[in-house]
């Protein structure tokens, strides 16, 4: 749910109109589409998590498998056919750790528990309102907007973080930090969280917390910028935070904020929707909403984290770019190099997925659920 926060009046708006019309005993059948041909690599494959619409359960999981070169659209009914509602209300993150596969389910306060073969349920773990995951020696770590979904400049409930001990699935610890956290990066013993106030319009956040890793307990905020979302440690000592901005005269932002140093070292006037990080390229999507001409900008932008510059606005070369509505969500397989870049299109149809050569040319594209938004590489990973 990481698209503008803006948008959340008009879904609470269509839900008081419309969910007493939904059906609560969705089924999604499973569909297989051959559309690329096999190979084989240490990466064998990765899920796709479709957030779905926010009120309908509509949240799937697709695979993709290369040594077959087939795409399966909704896994997650077929491996599990006696969870009644499927993986629930709104995908917000996925990860794998260990041999299992880990889906942060936002609206329906959970994080699902799967085994990263196959898909099969383990169990949940129930945190209110979660948003993003990160491990570290054996504890997984979540984020949490701690209060219910809804718009409001006095919003006063603070947001934490969750301690889930993965042996036993269970919280094992809280800590609280600033007004609805959303990105999360563990790096040099410290866990780094982006706040965002994303619920508190026109009164956002400006801070990222900073969090002892031994203690489990709030060291200090950082002022960066307000309604911040994304955060990613490198290799280099530094964190690459982005803002939203907020949609009118603020915009959204890319920030290196040095771990070392502890203080910001720049901000580039890049808009930020989605970031991934492979090697020293930051691969950034984006579709800026701004309230004030009420249009959207679609941008497609490599940046370079050891010269610290922008190498490109468009690395995708061959005009597939034409195609977007709403570009979505990145990310690149550490083997290959090829560039994974989602469409949502409308935000309430099923998207599309497109695979880029590390050139920048289309191989494939294939139809996903609803807001296809985050991807995990399957098998060997450490490159």
């Amino acid at each position: 749910m990481k698209h503008c926060i803006f948008y959340i009046s008009l879904i609470l708006l269509t839900l008081l109109g419309g969910t007493s019309c939904r059906h609560d005993d969705v089924i999604f059948i499973p569909e297989h589409v051959q559309v690329a041909e096999p190979t084989y690599s240490a990466v064998t494959g990765f899920y796709l998590l479709n957030e779905g619409n926010m009120g309908m359960n509509k949240c799937t999981l697709d695979y993709y498998d290369y040594a077959s070169g087939v795409y399966t659209r909704n896994i997650y009914g077929a491996a599990n056919p006696s969870v009644p509602k499927e993986l629930g209300d709104v995908g917000n993150d996925i990860a794998i750790y260990g041999s299992r596969l880990y889906a942060v389910i936002n609206a329906s306060n959970k994080v699902e528990v799967m085994r990263a073969s196959d898909a099969t349920r383990i169990g949940q773990i129930e945190i209110a309102n979660c948003r993003r995951i990160a491990f570290k020696d054996g504890y997984a770590y979540v984020t949490s907007y701690a209060g219910p979904i809804v718009i409001d400049p006095e919003y006063k409930q603070r947001g934490y973080v969750a301690k889930i001990d993965t042996a036993t699935m269970q919280v094992v610890d809280k800590c609280l930090v600033g007004y609805q956290p959303d990105g999360i990066a563990i790096a040099e013993n410290r866990i780094y969280v982006a706040n965002s106030g994303g619920y508190m319009v026109p009164n956002y956040e400006n801070t990222i917390s900073v969090i002892d890793l031994a203690s489990f307990t709030e060291l200090k905020r950082e002022v960066i910028d307000i309604n911040l979302e994304n955060v990613i440690a490198d290799s280099r000592g530094r964190l690459w935070i982005s803002s939203r901005g907020d949609y009118e005269k603020v915009k959204s932002r890319l920030f290196c904020y040095d771990l070392r140093k502890e203080r910001l070292e720049a901000a580039y006037d890049i808009p930020v929707g989605q970031m991934t990080l492979c090697g020293d390229s930051l691969y950034i999507v984006s579709n800026a909403y701004s309230n004030i001409t009420q249009e959207t900008t679609t941008s497609f932008a490599l940046f370079d984290i050891e010269k610290c510059a922008k190498v490109s606005d468009m690395f995708i070369t061959d005009g597939t770019n034409e195609r977007f509505s709403r570009p979505y969500s990145v990310n690149v397989n550490p083997l290959t190099k090829e560039i994974f870049v989602s469409d949502a299109k409308n935000y309430v149809t099923p998207g599309t997925l497109y695979c880029f050569s590390p050139q920048g040319v289309c191989l494939w594209s294939v139809r996903t659920g609803d807001i296809p938004a985050h991807i995990v590489f399957t098998g060997d990973i450490s490159y």
